[in-house]
């Protein structure tokens, strides 16, 4: 019986494989922390819009204050509104401590453009409070299961391009003058005038 001799990248590509097995079964330490939430379309019905085309193109945006208490606010993550108005948004672990959010955090819903749509109930309305806490995950979500609403007209989706029904306008009478004469059929006054 002969041993073949294992040659170097033989070695090299078992030992990454090694590894690769090593991570996988050890796990890490990290905590998953995330933002569930839904938006509502305020006036869809009554502006005969399907709520799943005004959802789209839509984002969230996780916005935080700073902790050096200069008033601004910093974007902390940011996600896309599904068919249903559900969103899901990936945050940074060192944001919690202790199972609490550091700074206090808002969601924010932006159009298909970019620009910030205005919070119905104002600012406190849109306030991340803890949901579900388990030993490696932490979901927050707005407080009271509320929903972020928006109104097509204000904040655009991509698809839901709003256009304000026109009024009907009556039409506009012909001049006397443009009138085809009722006896001889020529475009002026002509036979009515004696």
């Amino acid at each position: 019986m002969r041993i073949l001799p294992i040659s170097g990248e033989a070695l090299v590509c078992l030992l990454v494989a090694l590894l690769f097995a090593v991570n996988f079964c050890h796990g890490s330490d990290s905590k998953t922390v995330e933002v569930v939430g839904s938006a509502e379309c305020a006036d869809c019905a009554r502006s005969n819009i399907k709520p799943s085309e005004a959802f789209s193109g839509l984002r969230v945006t996780i916005d935080c204050k700073q902790e050096n208490g200069n008033g601004g606010f910093k974007t902390r993550g940011t996600g896309e509104l599904d068919v249903e108005g559900e969103f899901k948004v990936s945050l940074p672990e060192e944001i919690v401590e202790d199972g609490e959010l550091k700074e206090d955090c808002y969601a924010q819903l932006h159009s298909a453009s970019g620009t910030p749509c205005p919070a119905y109930g104002g600012l406190e309305s849109s306030k991340l409070v803890l949901k579900v806490k388990t030993n490696e995950k932490h979901t927050f979500g707005l407080a009271k299961n509320k929903k972020l609403k928006f109104s097509p007209p204000i904040c655009a989706s991509s698809t839901a391009a709003y256009t304000r029904p026109s009024p009907i306008r009556p039409p506009v009478p012909t001049p006397p003058f443009w009138r085809r004469c009722r006896l001889c059929g020529r475009r002026r006054i002509c036979c009515q005038k004696v």
